[in-house]
């Protein structure tokens, strides 16, 4: 075994679906918990607007990325490498996110459509997490 792959952090397939399924629950909210603190006008009616709009994304958007995302790890054999949670194109996605966020939050927009926008995105990660969660208690070890 060479001194790269005992540096690796290998781990289960329930354990992977556990880092995926914590990281989508996170970023889902501190997007939304970012989001909502960008403006003070965000509730009621922009609120409902972020919520509903979110819930359409993950059902027609998210949710898909959420699937294949589980297929992925499913299919990979235990021991696998943590990092490995998301494929490179997966990873890449992630990074063209953060930068159109930073780009979005630092443009002439209004904090208050930057607020819908990243309350919405939050709640379609959050809501599209729940698949991966009912995939990684599926695989509840036998006692």
């Amino acid at each position: 075994m060479s001194w790269l792959a005992r540096l690796k952090p290998g781990a289960s397939t329930r354990t992977n679906l556990l880092v995926a399924a914590l990281m989508w629950s996170f970023i889902g909210l501190y997007l939304m918990v970012r989001g909502y603190l960008l403006d003070p006008a965000l509730s009621g009616i922009f609120l409902g607007l972020a919520l509903g709009l979110g819930t359409v994304k993950a059902f027609l958007v998210i949710g898909r990325a959420a699937r294949k995302n589980i297929a992925r790890i499913v299919a990979r054999p235990d021991g696998m490498c943590i990092g490995g949670v998301y494929s490179w194109r997966m990873w890449g996605m992630v990074v063209c996110m953060m930068i159109g966020g930073r780009l979005l939050r630092n443009s002439a927009v209004p904090s208050l459509i930057v607020g819908v926008i990243y309350v919405a995105v939050g709640w379609a990660l959050l809501l599209s997490s729940r698949l991966i969660w009912q995939e990684w208690n599926a695989r509840k070890p036998l006692r």
